[in-house]
C-alpha cells in the first residue's frame, strides 16, 4: 500500500519526531483503523512524548486530516501512481490501477480515503472534504488519461472506470480477497476496448 512504514527503533523526542508521528499514524491509522488506535498507541509507537506529540497535532483529527493529504504527495496510493508511469500506453495505464500484486497475510484494507470517510460516519467534514477533493481528482486524472488513449466520450469512460475501480477496492476490502481485482479488470478491459473500438461504417 505504501503506507505501511515501521516505526520502531527510533529515537524518542527530538528532531524528526512529527516524521515519526506521521509514519506511526500511516502504520497505524491504516492497518488497525482510524478509531481503534489511539493517541496513546501513536505516541508509543512514535518513540515521543505526549507534549512533543501535541506539539506537532493539537488535535487526533488534526494528524487524520495530514495522514490523508500526504497519499496525495509524498506516499500516492499505489494504484493510482500507474496512471503516471511513463513505460505504458494510455490504455494499458487505464488497466494497469487493477494489478493487485503481494502475498501478505495481512488483511485487504482497501483505500484510506474511503476507510476514513466510513469511520468519520459524518461527524469529519474535513476528513471528507478531503477524500471528496482526492476522489475527484483521480476521475479527472482517468478522464485524461482515455482522452490520451484516444477514447471518444474519455469522460464517460473515466467515471466509468473509477466506479469500478473504486467498487472492487470496497469489494476487496469487505471480503479480504484480490481476485476481485482480476474480475474489475476484465470489466474495465470490456469497457475500454468498446470505447476504442472504432464507430460502425467509420
Amino acid at each position: 500500500m505504501g503506507a505501511r512504514t515501521s516505526t520502531s527503533g527510533a529515537a524518542r523526542g527530538g528532531r524528526g519526531a512529527r516524521e515519526r508521528i506521521l509514519r506511526a499514524a500511516g502504520e497505524l491509522f491504516y492497518t488497525r483503523g482510524i478509531h481503534a488506535t489511539g493517541v496513546a498507541a501513536l505516541i508509543e509507537a512514535a518513540h515521543v512524548s505526549p507534549r512533543t506529540f501535541y506539539v506537532h497535532f493539537p488535535t487526533k483529527n488534526a494528524l487524520v486530516e495530514e495522514y490523508l493529504r500526504r497519499f496525495e504527495s509524498e506516499t500516492p496510493i499505489a494504484a493510482e501512481a500507474e496512471l503516471e508511469r511513463g513505460d505504458l500506453t494510455a490504455a494499458q495505464r487505464l488497466l494497469a490501477i487493477f494489478a493487485f500484486e503481494g502475498d501478505s497475510p495481512a488483511p485487504i484494507r482497501g483505500c484510506p480515503f474511503h476507510n476514513a470517510v466510513v469511520e468519520g460516519a459524518g461527524q469529519l467534514p474535513e476528513v471528507a472534504s478531503l477524500a471528496q477533493r482526492h476522489k475527484q481528482a483521480f476521475r479527472d486524472r482517468l478522464a485524461a488519461t482515455a482522452a490520451e488513449a484516444g477514447a471518444v466520450d474519455p469522460e464517460t469512460l473515466g467515471r466509468q472506470l473509477a466506479v469500478i475501480f473504486e467498487g472492487a477496492n470496497a469489494l476487496a476490502a469487505s471480503c479480504n480477497d484480490p481476485h476481485v481485482f482480476a474480475d474489475a479488470r476484465q470489466a474495465a478491459k470490456t469497457l475500454l476496448d468498446a470505447a476504442l473500438s472504432p464507430a460502425p461504417g467509420a
